[in-house]
């Protein structure tokens, strides 16, 4: 072949048509290889010694436990052998004879259903005060007086439950503050801390004022996140403080609004023990009894302990299902929730 030759069919292969070319891929992008286990155990080994501790008290404090509600399908005694092991062994096996006296018995459901009111009105009232803090902290300009506020706000969450009921025996009691403050006007004090007909409210205060700051750092953490860009082009084009709200910090807000929703639906008949068995006596069972109060009341204290983790277990598959329909319908709604769907 000649030498014009072979530039005609060099020219031809240019001008020739190819199909589309592949965009070229990003630096950093694809998929990593994966390193070996031992590589990884090497690179993180420090890591992974400061989690043992963490990891230790998980699993014998929350774990090693769950094998114990085995005793809610015995007619558990305690007493029978000469250890834990020998009573677990010898105790007769009932089936679901103890769930079935648990069904049975009104105090139980006197119980189930003051849990759930107290749930239901904390979730309204108490649930939403840890955003609207988050959000008028975040607005300060002044970084030393946001600072202030939230340390303010936040150090009774380290307050034991004792010390956060007696500050309020001493400023609502029969003979607290008010009482005396309202005594020397001439006026008859209110009853407030042993009144059953509100002690709902009087305990959503107490943990208004011992966890609301606690509350408030998740949220100022996702605040920061938000980038500021938004807020400077919606001012820009003409949206006030409360468009901006709407339709930029709310929407910024919302996938941790739902998570800590779904978590707190998990634990809503977890209201909590120390605070309800401390009033208790003052206020009467009826308006005090919960579902931790009843198992220690007529289990614990009674040495009925599979009748006691018999209703622990009922009502952990109760929080079970309200966290799985809680975050079904967080789905529905677009957000991933706890976890996402498979």
């Amino acid at each position: 072949m000649t030498t014009s030759g072979v530039t005609a069919v060099a020219g031809a292969d240019r001008t020739r048509p190819r199909g589309p070319r592949r965009p070229a891929r990003p630096a950093g992008t694809g998929r990593r290889r994966r390193l070996p286990l031992r590589v990884r155990l090497r690179r993180d080994w420090q890591l992974l010694v400061m989690a043992v501790p963490g990891f230790v008290i998980l699993l014998v404090f929350s774990y090693l436990p769950i094998a114990g509600n085995v005793i809610a399908f015995q007619d558990y005694n305690p007493y029978v052998g000469d250890d834990p092991l020998e009573a677990f062994l010898r105790s007769e096996w009932i089936g679901f004879g103890q769930f079935q006296l648990l069904v049975e018995d009104p105090a139980f459901w006197h119980a189930f259903a003051n849990t759930l009111t107290i749930t239901a009105f904390q979730l309204v009232f108490f649930f939403p005060l840890p955003i609207v803090l988050a959000i008028m902290l975040h607005n300060l300009l002044s970084s030393r007086l946001r600072g202030f506020i939230q340390t303010v706000v936040y150090l009774p969450h380290f307050f034991s439950w004792v010390l956060v009921i007696t500050f309020f025996v001493q400023m609502l009691g029969g003979a607290g503050l008010l009482a005396q403050t309202m005594r020397d006007a001439g006026l008859q004090p209110w009853n407030i801390m042993s009144n059953p007909d509100t002690f709902i409210l009087l305990v959503t205060a107490e943990a208004v004022w011992k966890d609301v700051g606690w509350g408030t750092i998740v949220f100022l953490a996702a605040l920061s996140t938000i980038d500021t860009n938004l807020y400077e082009a919606a001012a820009t084009d003409g949206a006030g403080r409360w468009r901006r709200l709407w339709h930029i910090t709310l929407p910024g807000l919302r996938p941790v609004i739902v998570l800590l929703l779904i978590l707190r639906l998990g634990d809503a008949l977890s209201v909590g023990f120390e605070q309800f068995i401390l009033q208790r006596d003052a206020v009467g069972r009826e308006a005090a009894e919960v579902l931790d109060t009843f198992v220690y009341h007529f289990s614990i204290a009674t040495g009925n302990y599979g009748y006691g983790a018999a209703a622990g277990l009922v009502k952990a598959a109760i929080g079970l299902c309200l966290i799985l329909a809680a975050n079904k319908v967080a789905h529905k709604l677009g957000e991933r929730g706890i976890y996402s769907r498979p």
